[in-house]
């Protein structure tokens, strides 16, 4: 099929201009033409992506249903898919329709709110499948604007701060990957993805207003670059925007902001810092691994401080990061490909964790854990759920959570051993803060009056957790589903690298 990527691209960008021009009214039967009409797109949406997987050949290690047009001022429409970004393309398009079913009982403003998921959709996967930089900045920055809405708007009672601030933090952070691929263009006269990566930025010591820049060019371009992925992965200590963005964001908007959005920071890791600025990313591996390390025992301490749930998942949120960010930077087979698979993982795992939060929340309106205690004894079917992916969130071996973990430490142990012992420890650590909230919400008498009437989960609430549970399920007993997928495409990124520095460098970095 032709021009594939861009009608999944595009489907649920003309799906949210249908429902903007067309839809009128706030009436419940506008309403529930609104949700019909998003579910539909998002869902068709995801059925057109699966003709992505079904035509992928993992043998090809180059970009595959490439499309190239003239666009603007000279400027190119150009995008593609490897085996690293065809996963994120089928994860955004997966978690969608499960994202609207979730929202199905929202009243205010229906139609905007659609709107800015669909808006949102396209706008993420526009991202995954760019293929030059003009393109995968509008992208990259455009997703800023729905989510930003969806805070501001359908969010807490502190919204508009929380907002701003994840605004602000992610805004400020991509004026600098601007300015570093302003300065890609003019040394390597294109914008064209492909050619970047076969482009050899200068390593060079420079001199820049008295200082001396060991790794030159590309040591520039690499924290530029790195300013704006660390803030949205986010990394310690640039990660204090998310706790908010989380406790504010409605369900929905939660559940894509941990699954999807977060996940920006570490494919812009592997498709731009590690090809393209190979020495760079070896002479600051060290600083990333220590700066995950910390991150995996510093926000798993505080998740175990937390009275609020959302707070606490989105702490668990920001340490499951701390794997990822090592495992890219480990630069070895294993620990790439643990990244991605923590990632996908991560997706599922989180996004389920924050509805399962909301479930509770549409029924008492809070999400303190003192709030609750002894829902089992009301609410099996929930009880059943929730234990199944506090589990996974711990990374019990049969889940997709120990997969993912496992492959990072293992590549990260190749080459740093003291980095991964530490890192270790946050297994212990995520173990302890999720059985105690488990512990907390569901086991115990049921003493509070005001959870007597509560019930149990709906038919709906249930079909929202069933594709999700399986996926955590299938990744967790059959994990070469994905590596046989992205093997081929990790295997040549990690060879390149390795190629790409000096033999000083090679020997150092094999080292740690």
């Amino acid at each position: 099929m032709e021009n594939l990527l861009s009608i999944v691209t595009f489907v649920p960008l003309v799906a949210a201009a249908i429902l903007a021009l067309f839809l009128k009214g706030d009436d419940p039967a506008a309403q529930g033409n609104a949700k019909w009409l998003a579910m539909i797109a998002t869902t068709a949406t995801f059925l057109v992506s699966l003709f992505l997987l079904s035509g992928f050949d993992p043998a090809d290690t180059g970009f595959q249903f490439v499309e190239e047009r003239d666009w603007i001022m000279g400027l190119k429409y150009k995008v593609g898919v490897d085996g690293i970004s065809i996963l994120f393309v089928l994860l955004t398009t997966f978690l969608m329709p499960i994202t609207i079913l979730a929202c199905w009982h929202v009243e205010v403003r229906v139609k905007e709110y659609m709107v800015a998921f669909l808006v949102l959709e396209g706008l993420m996967i526009g991202v995954f499948v760019a293929l030059d930089l003009v393109l995968f900045y509008l992208f990259f920055e455009a997703g800023l604007i729905p989510m930003f809405l969806i805070i501001g708007i359908w969010g807490g009672k502190e919204r508009i701060y929380a907002a701003f601030k994840f605004f602000l933090y992610t805004f400020l952070g991509s004026v600098l990957m601007l300015v570093a691929m302003i300065a890609m263009y003019v040394d390597a006269g294109s914008t064209d993805i492909p050619t970047l990566l076969a482009h050899q930025f200068s390593s060079e010591t420079l001199n820049v207003l008295g200082f001396r820049v060991v790794g030159g060019l590309q040591a520039l371009l690499w924290l530029a670059f790195f300013a704006s992925f660390a803030v949205k992965m986010p990394m310690w200590p640039v990660h204090t925007w998310l706790p908010d963005a989380h406790v504010q964001a409605p369900t929905a908007g939660s559940v894509v902001l941990a699954a999807i959005l977060l996940k920006m920071g570490g494919y812009g890791f592997l498709r731009f810092s590690l090809p393209m600025f190979p020495v760079a990313s070896a002479q600051f591996t060290g600083l990333i691994f220590w700066m995950s390390a910390i991150a995996i025992v510093y926000t798993s301490l505080v998740a175990l401080a937390q009275t609020d749930m959302k707070k606490l998942i989105a702490y668990s949120s920001v340490a499951h990061m701390g794997y990822v960010t090592m495992g890219i930077f480990a630069a070895n087979q294993q620990g790439v490909d643990g990244a991605i698979f923590q990632m996908l993982s991560h997706g599922f795992i989180s996004g389920a964790l924050f509805l399962i939060v909301g479930v509770i929340y549409d029924r008492m309106h809070t999400r303190e854990i003192e709030a609750y205690g002894g829902l089992v004894n009301r609410m099996p079917a929930y009880a059943t759920v929730f234990m199944f992916f506090t589990m996974a969130n711990v990374g019990l071996p049969g889940t997709s959570g120990f997969v993912g973990e496992f492959l990072t430490l293992v590549g990260v142990f190749q080459v740093n051993t003291w980095v991964a012992a530490v890192a270790t420890s946050g297994v212990i650590l995520s173990a302890a803060y999720a059985l105690w909230l488990y512990r907390r919400v569901v086991f115990g008498d049921l003493i509070k009056e005001s959870l007597r009437a509560i019930t149990d989960m709906s038919r709906r609430e249930k079909a929202i957790f069933a594709p999700l549970i399986a996926m955590t399920l299938l990744l967790g007993v059959y994990p070469s589903l994905v590596t046989d997928l992205i093997g081929p495409s990790v295997a040549a990124l990690v060879s390149d690298y390795h190629a790409a520095l000096p033999v000083t460098q090679t020997v150092a970095t094999a080292g740690h």
